[in-house]
């Protein structure tokens, strides 16, 4: 006898061989089996009740609706293994992978062809490592971390603004200066070259 893994050494089913003091049969009776029994024969008497199955299954006598079929259907889904994983196991896999997603990356589901990926709001922004500062217009609230010598334009009639020009010399600060913004204000930068803002 060829034993492939270990598994099916130790995989012990659990079985009744009698109870009280009636024997049952020498193999026993899979535990396994007696479940699927009690949930056959609860979903049987479940859809007695209900109007349109129920009377299909009066017609049956009441040992076959509730002894027979729920006993001969524990005893074939109980012989019934795929891939030796036992019917409830593989019943289970085979709901996941149909109700599942069909495609997956990075263990989720992703995008079907031709369809397109759309990001959520980022907003980035340039930190001044570059050698020269951007044109740029953000309004708050927010907090901006600038690195790069600047120098702030007169605000003129806008309270809530604030311009910051790029000098000639273009250096790097010692220290960078964090600047709050409060909702609805807004940082106008210019480059060199810049007239306009």
């Amino acid at each position: 006898m060829e034993i492939r893994s270990y598994r099916r050494v130790f995989d012990l089913e659990r079985r009744i061989y009698r109870v009280d003091r009636l024997r049952l049969n020498p193999g026993g009776v899979p535990v396994r089996g007696v479940i699927y029994f009690l949930a056959i024969l609860a979903a049987a008497l479940i859809a007695a009740r209900m109007p349109l199955l129920g009377s299909g299954a009066r017609l049956l006598p009441w040992y076959l609706g509730d002894l027979a079929v729920p006993a001969a259907s524990a005893a074939v889904l109980t012989m019934i293994r795929v891939e030796g994983r036992p019917f409830h196991v593989a019943a289970r896999a085979l709901v996941r992978y149909r109700t599942g997603p069909r495609r997956v990356a990075g263990a989720r589901r992703c995008a079907r062809p031709g369809e397109r990926w759309r990001p959520e709001e980022i907003v980035l922004l340039p930190d001044g490592s570059d050698s020269r500062m951007r044109r740029m217009r953000y309004t708050g609230p927010g907090a901006v971390l600038v690195s790069v010598e600047h120098e702030p334009l007169p605000i003129g009639r806008r309270r809530l603004a604030l311009t910051l020009r790029e000098p000639p010399t273009r250096e790097v600060l010692d220290r960078a200066q964090v600047i709050a913004l409060a909702r609805g204000a807004r940082l106008v930068i210019r480059s060199s070259g810049d007239s306009s803002g």
